[in-house]
C-alpha cells in the first residue's frame, strides 16, 4: 500500500510551495490531500487503477496528475522541478523554532544555508545578525531553537507522552486556583505518536497558574511565558504548552484545542450555517454576538445539534455525519476488558512467574488470562519444546485451581518463513488457545510475506494473529504485507486479529481495525503481549487503538465472559 508514500510526497510539495511563497490556498490544498490519503483504508494504487483518484476528498485534477505520475514512475517530476528552485533540505531547516519558511528562504538566498549543519556553522560565526529583518536577538532565538530541535525527536510515542501528561495534570490539580485541567491535542485523541504536549487549564488567576506550571519539577527550560500561554521543555526533551482560559470557556477551548483541525473545520461550517460563530471562547450568535455555549464540550456540541463526540473519533472520518444521524458507535471501554489473551511468563522470555501474572490479573478484576509462551523455533526467546509445554500445562492447571481463576494454557507459535508453524496441527489443537505471529525474516517481499501469513491462517488452528504487521513505532517499519489479503483469510478461517497494546507496537493500527470490523466482521483481541506483571497495565493503550478504530464492546473478543469465550474458542476450533 503506497498511501503513506503518496502522503509524504504531497506534504513535501506543500512545504516547498510554502517556502517559495506560493498562494496559501495552494499550500493548504496539498497538505489536506496528504492528510486524506494518509487516512485512507483503501490502497491508493487500487483507486488509481479504477480511475477514482478524483473521488478522494481534497484531490482535484492537478493533484491527481501528480499522484498518477508518482505511481507510474516512482518519482515526481513536479517535486524535482520545485527542488531546482528551493532545496528540499530547507524543509528541515524551517522546523527550527524561530526560523519558519520566510527566514529559511532568506538564510538560503543570503548565506547559502541549506541544512542544519550550515545553520550551526553560521550561528557560530554570528553571521545571521547582519541579515535584513534579523539582528542579535533573532540570532540568539534561532540558536536556542536549534539546540531545542537537536534535543527532541519529531514525534513522541503515546506510551512515553501519556504518563508525563498524567503526572503534570495531577501536579496542577493540587493548586486551588486551578479549577479544571485536561491534556488536549493529539494526546487526548490518543494518536500513536504526538508532537508537543498541550495542556488546558481553567482558572481566573492566570499569573499564579503560569508560575505553578513553570515550577513543575520536570521542567528543564522555560521557553516562553505569557498571560494565557506558556511553553517549557521537560527533562525528557518534550515541549509542553499550557493555555489558560476562564471557566466559562473551558468546554469550547477543550474542544478547540483537542482537534483535529479537520474535525474543527467541519464544526465551524455547521455553526456558520446555523448563524453561529464557534471558536475557543464559546459558541456565539452572529446577529447579536451573544454567547450561548462554552462551559462544557457537551453544550458546545449540543448548540450545533450534535451529541458529544468522543475525542478518539475526531479525525473527520465520518464521525460528524454519523453523529447527525444519531448513529455513533458505543466505543469499547477499559472496564469492558475481562482478560488478556496473550502474555508471557518466565518459562520463555518473560520476567514474572505464571503465578505472579495470575495474581496481577486477578487484582485488575479479570476473569481469565492466557499464558502464551514462545514455541521452540524461537530459541532467542527461550522457546519451549512440546515436552516443556506439557509440563507447563500441568502447572497452569494447578495454579488455576489454587487461585480459583481461569488460566488458559496457550502458546505463541512462530509463523516460519514458508508459512509453517512450530508444531504439527494435531499438537497445536491440544492447547486451549493458539496465538501465532511473525518473529523473523521480516524482509521478505510483500507477496512472499502475505503468502506466508495467509498459509499459516489457513491451517485453521490459529485463534489470534499476533502483532499482524510487525511494526515497532519510530524503530521499525511494518513488514511489507497485503493487509487486505490477511483480513480476507482471517474472515474465512474465523481468526481474530490482535491489537497489541505495547506502546511500541500498537499493531493492528486503528484504520485497519476499522476495516476489519466494518468490511470483514472480524473479532479483535486487545492483548498486552506482557512479559512482566507490570506490563499488564498497558492494556489501556490497546483500548485507545480500538476506540480510534471505532470498535464497540461486541467487536472485542476479550470483553466476552468466560463462558462466552469458551464457546468462541470451541467454535473456532471445530
Amino acid at each position: 500500500m503506497k498511501n503513506q508514500e503518496v502522503a509524504d510526497l504531497l506534504n513535501k510539495i506543500s512545504a516547498l510551495l510554502e517556502l517559495k511563497g506560493e498562494n496559501r490556498f495552494k499550500v493548504i490544498a496539498y497538505a489536506e490531500a496528504a492528510r486524506r490519503i494518509e487516512n485512507l483504508s483503501t490502497p491508493i494504487e487500487n483507486l488509481y487503477r479504477e480511475g477514482k483518484l478524483n473521488q478522494i476528498p481534497g484531490v482535484g485534477q492537478s493533484i491527481a496528475e501528480k499522484i498518477k505520475d508518482f505511481l507510474e514512475t516512482g518519482k515526481s517530476a513536479y517535486l524535482e522541478e520545485l527542488t531546482r528552485e528551493v532545496p528540499e533540505e530547507l524543509i528541515e531547516l524551517e522546523k527550527v523554532p524561530g526560523v519558519g519558511p520566510k527566514v529559511a528562504l532568506l538564510l538560503f538566498k543570503e548565506l547559502g544555508i541549506k541544512n542544519l549543519g550550515d545553520l550551526e556553522k553560521a550561528l557560530s560565526s554570528n553571521l545571521l545578525r547582519n541579515l535584513p529583518r534579523l539582528g542579535p536577538k533573532s540570532e540568539e532565538n534561532i540558536k536556542r531553537g536549534l539546540e531545542t530541535l537537536k534535543r527532541r525527536s519529531a514525534r513522541i510515542p503515546l506510551g512515553h507522552a501519556l504518563p508525563l501528561a498524567e503526572e503534570l495534570v495531577q501536579f496542577l490539580k493540587q493548586f486551588p486556583f486551578v479549577k479544571q485541567v485536561e491534556a488536549c491535542g493529539s494526546l487526548r485523541r490518543m494518536k500513536e505518536t504526538i508532537g508537543d504536549l498541550d495542556i488546558l487549564v481553567a482558572s481566573r488567576e492566570e499569573e499564579k497558574t503560569m508560575k505553578a506550571f513553570t515550577g513543575w519539577p520536570e521542567v528543564q527550560e522555560v521557553l516562553a511565558v505569557g498571560p494565557t500561554k506558556s511553553s517549557v521543555l521537560t527533562k525528557s526533551a518534550l515541549q509542553v504548552d499550557l493555555r489558560v482560559v476562564r471557566p466559562d470557556s473551558f468546554g469550547s477551548a477543550l474542544q478547540y484545542f483537542t482537534g483535529s483541525q479537520a474535525h474543527n473545520i467541519k464544526l465551524r461550517e455547521i455553526a456558520i450555517k446555523k448563524g453561529l460563530k464557534l471558536n475557543e471562547y464559546g459558541v456565539f450568535r452572529v446577529e447579536d454576538d451573544k454567547k450561548i455555549a462554552g462551559e462544557t464540550e457537551e453544550e458546545v456540541y449540543s448548540a450545533l445539534d450534535l451529541p458529544w463526540i468522543p475525542p478518539e473519533l475526531r479525525e473527520d472520518q465520518g464521525e460528524i455525519e454519523r453523529a447527525k444521524a444519531g448513529d455513533l458507535p458505543a466505543l469499547v471501554e477499559l472496564k469492558d476488558i475481562k482478560g488478556d489473551l496473550h502474555v508471557h511468563s518466565d518459562w520463555s522470555d518473560g520476567t514474572s512467574t505464571i503465578e505472579e501474572m495470575v495474581k496481577q490479573a486477578k487484582a485488575m478484576g479479570y476473569e481469565y488470562l492466557a499464558i502464551c509462551d514462545h514455541a521452540q523455533s524461537l530459541g532467542v526467546a527461550g522457546g519451549l519444546t512440546w515436552e516443556k509445554f506439557k509440563e507447563q500445562g500441568k502447572i497452569i492447571q494447578e495454579i488455576s485451581q489454587r487461585e480459583d481463576f481461569h488460566v488458559l494454557w496457550g502458546l505463541e507459535a512462530n509463523i516460519l518463513a514458508e508459512g509453517d508453524l512450530d508444531f504439527p496441527e494435531e499438537t497445536l489443537k491440544k492447547f486451549q488457545i493458539v496465538v501465532a505471529g511473525v518473529h523473523s525474516a521480516f524482509r521478505q517481499s510483500k507477496e512472499k510475506m502475505t503468502e506466508r501469513i495467509v498459509k499459516a491462517i489457513q491451517k485453521g488452528v490459529i485463534h489470534i494473529l499476533s502483532h499482524p504487521t510487525g511494526r515497532l513505532i519510530e524503530k521499525r517499519d511494518p513488514y511489507e504485507v497485503d493487509v487486505e489479503s490477511i483480513l480476507k483469510a482471517a474472515q474465512k478461517n474465523r481468526t481474530s486479529m490482535e491489537i497489541n497494546s505495547s506502546p511500541e507496537r500498537l499493531d493492528l493500527r486503528d484504520l485497519d481495525c476499522r476495516k476489519a470490523k466494518e468490511e470483514y466482521g472480524i473479532k479483535m483481541a486487545i492483548n498486552t503481549d506482557a512479559h512482566s506483571r507490570e506490563n499488564l497495565s498497558l492494556i489501556k493503550f490497546g483500548v485507545a487503538v480500538a476506540r480510534r478504530g471505532w470498535l464497540e464492546k461486541k467487536d472485542v473478543l476479550n470483553t466476552y465472559s468466560w463462558d462466552d469465550l469458551q464457546g468462541w474458542l470451541k467454535k473456532e476450533r471445530d
